[in-house]
């Protein structure tokens, strides 16, 4: 930027601050909105969300239809400020106010802040949310002929329906967004819903159609030199093979895929405990005690340094 765009930038700004007395109703929340906007684009958060709940405030006062949509944009820059703070469960409830709006007044921009809240709504762990969010916006893509848009929206369902434990669910969802991504050639993410398909296979009891579904997804991710995925794709096919009993081949599996993930940096401890305790499960059913003692002992080491701790404590900790 130059000094001069700078300048401009700043003056703009200043006039910003400047009209707020002069102004009210409509054009007071509209300038609220603006400023809170420009600070949300230097990080400066908790200041920006001051200003996009003061919009709000506003523009809630003036009850009219012709304040609707900046009502709308005042949520979801809410949404997007408290979402930025660590804040997803408020991020998620003010989006999906937002959202109501526009949908009211048949907004072109809905759809995709809708798909935005189906990710927090995921993030947060509202599962049920997700999947009423998400149906939704699949339906809507699909009118609009955006497939591969429905096939995201479709894969996010999959997914949530895994976590609330809807497994047959979850397959039908990820054999729908599977056959939308294939008909564009979206090879990589063929094999992503290959890989989740197995994962619930494997829970519904389905070892053999399991094996074969998550080599799929390893081939393409080995073929597309997708590493990272490809190790959480062994992951599912070590996890099919002990299903099936091949207890020495998916312990070498796992260890695969253990010797991986241990090299990455940061290092993700919660899948690396899921790991060692499974190929613990298999040694103890080998008759190898001892290993398996030395690994359960580790782990609780480390499940310890991952419980979060009492916040008054932490509180305490801090001052002294």
């Amino acid at each position: 930027m130059s000094d001069d765009e700078g300048m401009e930038e700043l003056v703009s700004e200043e006039m910003l601050w400047d009209r707020i007395p002069e102004v009210e109703g409509e054009e007071r929340a509209s300038t609220f909105y603006e400023l809170s906007a420009r600070i949300f684009a230097r990080g400066q958060y908790d200041e920006a969300l001051a200003l996009a709940e003061t919009a709000r405030d506003i523009y809630s006062q003036l009850g009219v239809t012709s304040a609707s949509e900046g009502l709308a944009q005042a949520y979801s820059a809410i949404g997007y400020n408290l979402n930025q703070l660590k804040r997803i469960d408020e991020a998620a409830t003010a989006m999906s106010k937002a959202v109501e709006i526009l949908r009211e007044n048949k907004s072109p921009i809905a759809l995709e802040l809708a798909c935005t809240l189906g990710e927090w709504w995921y993030t947060s762990k509202q599962y049920e949310k997700v999947v009423l969010t998400m149906n939704e916006c699949a339906q809507e893509h699909l009118v609009d002929s955006n497939e591969i848009g429905a096939a995201n929206d479709l894969h996010l369902i999959g997914c949530a329906e895994r976590e609330l434990k809807n497994y047959t669910k979850a397959i039908e969802a990820f054999k729908e967004a599977r056959a939308l991504f294939k008909r564009n050639k979206e090879v990589i993410h063929v094999a992503r819903c290959d890989q989740k398909i197995a994962s619930c296979l494997i829970e519904l009891g389905e070892g053999e159609l399991a094996l074969e579904t998550a080599q799929k997804a390893v081939d393409v991710f080995e073929t597309g030199h997708d590493h990272r995925r490809e190790v959480f794709a062994m992951f599912e096919y070590g996890k099919a093979q002990i299903l099936l009993e091949k207890y020495d081949d998916g312990l070498a599996t796992l260890e695969n895929v253990l010797a991986v993930v241990s090299e990455d940096e940061p290092k993700d401890f919660e899948f690396i405990v899921d790991i060692e305790r499974r190929i613990c499960k298999i040694m103890r059913m080998q008759g190898r005690n001892d290993e398996a003692n030395e690994i359960e002992r580790r782990l609780k080491s480390v499940q310890e340094a991952l419980e979060e701790e009492p916040r008054s404590f932490l509180e305490g900790d801090l001052e002294s």
